[in-house]
């Protein structure tokens, strides 16, 4: 396959990308790759240390630069950092790729998040905090995916068969 990846993950965060899309790579037999990783190798600090001392929008504007590489040169299953839908180009990059939302409700952040952990979006007052976030994206996960699969109660191996189905890809 030479037109992209073959399964691009998005949602929020704690929604299992990286464990589902590890899980996807491994049944399929494809490379997989997070964008979210690439941006703290390449940066040598992680992604909370990135925000602290550089700022949101210098974070931002990593992550378009290391979405925009990964979905012109990586052909196996992609995972995007939470807020990467945020910005204009990237969903337009987005268009027609198979792109899944991993959705989940607060009940099941708090379970897996914590919604106290080293998130600098969520310092503050992390529900309410957690609630806006999603209010304010979940109209652009749902915009740039094919496929919503809801995270809620079910296994990392549950969901990557949900999402194998919902595409109509088959295990190798």
């Amino acid at each position: 396959m030479t037109g992209g990846p073959l399964v691009v993950l998005v949602g929020p965060m704690g929604s299992g990308k990286s464990t589902v899309g590890e899980l996807l790579a491994e049944r399929l037999g494809a490379p997989y790759r997070d964008t979210d990783a690439d941006i703290v190798a390449a940066q040598g600090r992680e992604i909370s240390d990135l925000f602290v001392d550089e700022g949101e929008p210098y974070f931002r504007a990593l992550e378009r630069a290391a979405v925009a590489e990964a979905l012109a040169g990586h052909t196996g299953i992609l995972a995007l950092g939470g807020g990467a839908i945020l910005d204009d180009g990237t969903r337009a990059l987005l268009a027609g790729l198979p792109v899944v939302y991993l959705s989940m409700d607060i009940d099941e952040a708090v379970r897996r998040v914590g919604l106290g952990a080293a998130r600098p979006l969520l310092a503050v007052n992390p529900r309410r905090q957690w609630r806006e976030l999603m209010d304010a994206r979940r109209h652009l996960y749902t915009e740039v995916a094919r496929v919503v699969v809801a995270t809620d109660d079910r296994t990392p191996e549950e969901v990557a068969q949900a999402v194998l189905d919902a595409l109509e890809l088959k295990d190798v």
